[in-house]
């Protein structure tokens, strides 16, 4: 098997050095990541100016590894250019989870997402965190055996995994959580005096059973199955019926 390993947090990861040393136990792995950190880009492609890439300033143990100037979903496409025969890309380990409504503009989601718009499957991971940064090392375990359980999953082109901060064991499928939008921008100032704004999150406290959220809030592992095609197939199927 021949992997693809990305992430948006870009090249000097810890997060992108974790999955490339679990994912080398599948088969051969290639790194080409973002050189400097492109969180919260979506599905952007760069369009007007062109992209260039070299080789990592940093070791990944033996793995082939580049730099890219440009996106996630960039990394995906000139990696998929260069490289034949790509069966698999992984996108993470992101720091921070990608629960939600973060689908629409997560980098990590979105390279995967582009994989699978190349028609190859696409598994993005990410993990939670608090005050200070993941501990990778007690992580990669169970990033093990998350990658265990859908390795080899063939029918389900794009997943989306979260771990908890401190993973208990347990891995459950789970729903997207749509019901509540984390995103909202808070006003400020800066030293001097002019107003500037930021987007941020703010917490959910009430997340429905089953769903991604409330996998993680429970110490689970959550695996969310997703599609490419958003169509409203419910109410487009009721037009028709009124035809």
């Amino acid at each position: 098997m021949r992997i693809l390993i990305t992430n948006d947090d870009g090249i000097y990861s810890p997060g992108l050095a974790c999955l490339a040393r679990v994912a080398a136990e599948y088969g051969e792995v290639i790194v080409m990541a973002p050189d400097v950190e492109q969180s919260s880009m979506g599905q952007a492609i760069t369009s007007g100016k062109p992209i260039t890439y070299k080789k990592s300033p940093i070791h990944f143990e033996g793995i082939e590894a580049y730099r890219v100037s440009g996106t996630p979903a960039d990394c995906v496409a000139l990696g998929t250019h260069l490289f034949e025969d790509i069966d698999l890309v992984l996108s993470g380990i992101n720091i921070g989870s990608n629960l939600g409504n973060s689908a629409w503009h997560s980098g990590t989601l979105s390279a995967a997402r582009q994989a699978v718009l190349f028609d190859i499957r696409g598994i993005a991971l990410s993990v939670s965190v608090g005050e200070e940064e993941p501990d990778f090392e007690a992580l990669e375990p169970f990033v093990s055996e998350a990658l265990k359980e859908v390795v080899h999953e063939e029918e389900r082109k794009l997943l989306n995994i979260n771990f908890p901060r401190s993973p208990e064991g347990e891995i459950v499928w789970t729903n997207q959580s749509v019901r509540h939008y984390d995103g909202k921008v808070i006003a400020n100032k800066d030293p001097m005096g002019r107003q500037h704004y930021w987007f941020t999150v703010v917490q959910i406290e009430n997340v429905e059973e089953g769903t991604d959220r409330w996998a993680i809030r429970n110490g689970k592992t959550s695996i969310t199955p997703m599609i490419l095609d958003i169509t409203d197939h419910e109410y487009l199927n009721r037009r028709k019926e009124q035809k």
